[in-house]
């Protein structure tokens, strides 16, 4: 679809017919100073329930509200985020292009369709440098470069300060039980699950398929399955690594037979992954850090003496551990090349806006007098608890196109356990966290070999997932490893090698992320 949907571009943009595509026509000039600014906007709900039950999206309240704010007037197009790769390749492929799209992702990823490289957007240095002075101070570099392409920054980017964002959880109150300390390592991790079976925990640690939120032991070895790492001059993939993945194996056949993960884990769903632990039914388990604050409401419901805590993940024999390390970007803006240049600059203002106080204050806490109220400087916030309330809620947050998105610090703050929150972001998940090779745009050769690509950035091929849960429940021996990075070889796996060192050589669109110890 990408190759189709990239000449398709290619042959329109060389016979110039996308000057007119929708609302993007260069005689739709911005307003005049003090005037309104008028653009087209396409965003993803973000699976938002709020968003995809409006009857007229540009009717909202809180759509309204941003339009005063920031004196625009937007019309706003919004595609859920199940459809929207499909539904962004056939708005490429029709040339109705709004005058700006996000991407989920940067910008050569699966969304754009090839449409940075066929020359839909224009380049945004020169405007940014000019008139973007918060986002030119605020976004990390590691952003800017994967909206970048061939040099050139695209992309106005909703960023990740703080990449290692996924966390070791445990149930403090069951490990105050056991007498243990803290455990520090795989060992006395396992040591900790022991004693947490003893005192009747279903699921000492929370497994589910595919290992999605379940990877910790991983970690700890550095062979996340859906992660490359250079090895002396070459890129491989990190299950090369014969004798830490065997030991990963190992510890989680261990755990298998020992009794301490579900015995259905393989075909665990996200949904009964969340129950289980919601409910008091696990003992530890590995989820976004974010989480602390939600896991701590649902298990007092339940369970009033239960105490939730994020620890530093257990280490490995080579003293790594942690869990992988997000791209730099959740999504970003790109400007249609058709839009006139007063225009760009009036949005690229606009985008900038969103990183004022003012704004900052509005996207966390709504209207004052209506959602907040304010004494003796100090702000009153009662977050929603009804999920229409908290659906509300996360959509107002979805219009701050363009933050620090790591955490919401002024709603974080309200609270301890945002407070607490914020500080293992700051004192734990800082200090951990493993980096990988990430090729941008992505290898051809995954398309090819759908079974031998990542499933997404924290899941593993397919074929290497089937033969890691065969080897866990023991239909299959760990000490085959070898023979499995060999049918990997033989059934594409060599192409996928050759395009990845290929691109590594020419640093052509290879970005290395480093461990962090």
């Amino acid at each position: 679809m990408n190759k189709v949907v990239v000449t398709a571009l290619a042959g329109t943009l060389a016979l110039g017919s996308l000057a007119g595509c929708g609302g993007a026509d260069k005689k739709q000039e911005a307003a005049a100073p003090g005037g309104k600014l008028k653009f087209s906007m396409l965003i993803s709900t973000s699976g938002n329930k709020y968003a995809e039950k409006s009857p007229d999206i540009n009717q909202d309240k809180w759509v309204k509200k941003l339009e005063e704010k920031t004196n625009s007037n937007i019309d706003l197009r919004m595609i859920p985020l199940k459809d929207f790769d499909a539904k962004m390749a056939v708005m490429f492929a029709g040339n109705d292009i709004p005058d700006v799209v996000q991407n989920v992702g940067g910008a050569t990823s699966k969304g754009m369709s090839g449409s940075v490289e066929a020359g839909v957007f224009m380049p945004l240095d020169d405007l940014l440098k000019q008139y973007a002075p918060n986002l030119m101070k605020a976004v990390p570099k590691e952003a800017w470069d994967e909206t970048t392409y061939q040099g050139k920054i695209y992309g106005i980017p909703n960023w990740l300060s703080n990449t290692s964002r996924r966390a070791t959880f445990i149930r403090t109150d069951l490990l105050e039980k056991t007498g243990l300390p803290q455990p520090k390592t795989v060992e006395e991790f396992l040591n900790m699950l022991l004693a947490f079976k003893k005192l009747g925990i279903d699921n000492t640690y929370q497994l589910r398929e595919n290992f999605k939120y379940a990877d910790t032991f991983l970690g700890a070895y550095d062979v996340l399955p859906a992660q490359f790492e250079v090895q002396g001059d070459q890129i491989v993939p990190k299950f090369f690594d014969v004798e830490n993945m065997t030991k990963a194996l190992q510890v989680y056949k261990t755990m298998y037979d020992e009794g301490l993960v579900p015995k259905d884990f393989a075909t665990i769903s996200s949904t009964d992954y969340s129950k289980n632990i919601e409910s008091g039914k696990a003992g530890s388990w590995s989820a976004n850090a974010e989480g602390l604050i939600n896991f701590r409401g649902k298990l007092k419901d339940v369970m009033p003496s239960a105490k939730v805590d994020v620890i530093p993940s257990p280490r490995g024999p080579e003293n790594k551990g942690g869990h992988l390390l997000y791209s730099s970007i959740v999504n970003s803006y790109y400007i249609n090349k058709n839009v006139s240049k007063d225009k760009a600059i009036q949005i690229v203002k606009f985008f900038d806006s969103m990183l004022s106080p003012e704004m900052e204050k509005f996207f966390s806490f709504g209207i004052e007098g209506e959602n907040y109220t304010v004494e003796n400087g100090s702000i009153n916030y009662k977050r929603p608890t009804n999920q229409d309330g908290i659906d509300e809620e996360g959509f107002r947050s979805n219009l701050w196109f363009v933050h620090d998105v790591v955490y919401n610090k002024l709603r974080s703050e309200q609270t301890q356990d945002g407070r607490d929150m914020i500080k293992n972001f700051d004192t734990i998940l800082s200090k951990e966290g493993l980096g990988s090779v990430r090729f941008v745009p992505a290898l051809p050769s995954f398309a090819k070999y759908p079974d031998l690509a990542p499933q997404a950035d924290d899941v593993g091929p397919k074929l290497i997932i089937d033969h890691m849960v065969k080897m866990i429940y023991g239909k299959e021996p760990i000490s085959d490893w070898p023979k499995v990075i060999e049918e990997y070889k033989s059934k594409g796996g060599n192409e996928i090698l050759k395009e990845a060192n290929e691109r590594y050589k020419k640093k052509d669109g290879v970005i290395i992320q480093q461990s962090r110890q």
